[in-house]
């Protein structure tokens, strides 16, 4: 299909009640070389400032810059952060050379090799808190429930065995988590029903009511460790059930 225009008087005669492109902008003109003036008479300048916009930057990019940071200013450093990228090709290829895991970069084979190590070394099942505990060597939980969609998930392709009603409720207790930050409060009975209409994934609100014997005062106890779960992360919860940092 050929595009057509017309002239500014064809237009004029044709679509005489059609506002001009011109009359779309708010400006008036040029004052001088830097300055415009709109048309309801104020003038406008642009500014270029030089520097880092760390106000729109990414985490990554943040948390890149503070640790090049950091590793200049430590009196034990013998080379300059840029030495060592140029030497390893990149900040985290000289970390996995030292041995050390790029946590927000690590492959989904170290995470797995991680969980698989950690096992050995402590003869049972890694739990979330045992992540915890090791922050320092090991990648956070966050990050294996954002690779994997959950930490049952990366410990089973890690080759564990999961009781099956442990992983059922360590399942629930990642979908109530999910849930609450969803909907910026813990999860009651019919919240769960109600997500499980647009979210097959979801175990049935009854399931979970039966994890827990279906006895009197179930669903506060799924919800107290639904709150457990969330504080690990660092959310806090008000005494109403509602996040606070949601």
């Amino acid at each position: 299909m050929m595009m057509q225009f017309f002239t500014n008087r064809a237009a004029r005669t044709l679509a005489p009640k059609e506002a001009a492109v011109g009359e779309r902008l708010p400006y008036l003109g040029h004052l001088d070389e830097v300055t415009l003036k709109t048309r309801d008479g104020l003038l406008v300048q642009t500014i270029h400032l030089r520097g880092f916009p760390f106000e729109t930057s990414s985490d990554d990019e943040l948390n890149y810059r503070k640790a090049m940071r950091e590793f200049a200013a430590d009196p034990d450093t013998a080379v300059h952060p840029q030495t060592v990228i140029e030497h390893f090709g990149s900040w985290n290829a000289a970390k996995r050379e030292a041995g050390l895991v790029p946590r927000r970069f690590a492959t989904r084979e170290e995470l797995v090799g991680l969980l698989r190590e950690l096992g050995e070394e402590l003869g049972r099942l890694p739990t979330a808190k045992d992540l915890d505990a090791r922050r320092g060597s090991m990648p956070s939980k966050s990050l294996y429930w954002h690779t994997f969609g959950s930490l049952s998930a990366a410990l089973r392709e890690a080759g564990f065995d999961l009781p099956i009603g442990e992983e059922r409720l360590a399942r629930a207790i990642e979908q109530g988590v999910m849930l609450s930050l969803r909907t910026g409060r813990l999860p009651k009975f019919a919240d769960w029903a109600e997500a499980r209409k647009t979210d097959a994934s979801l175990l049935t609100e009854w399931q979970v009511y039966r994890m827990f014997e279906a006895r009197r005062g179930a669903w506060s106890t799924f919800q107290f460790l639904v709150r457990e779960a969330l504080n690990e992360q660092g959310v806090e919860i008000g005494v109403d059930g509602r996040l606070l940092d949601a």
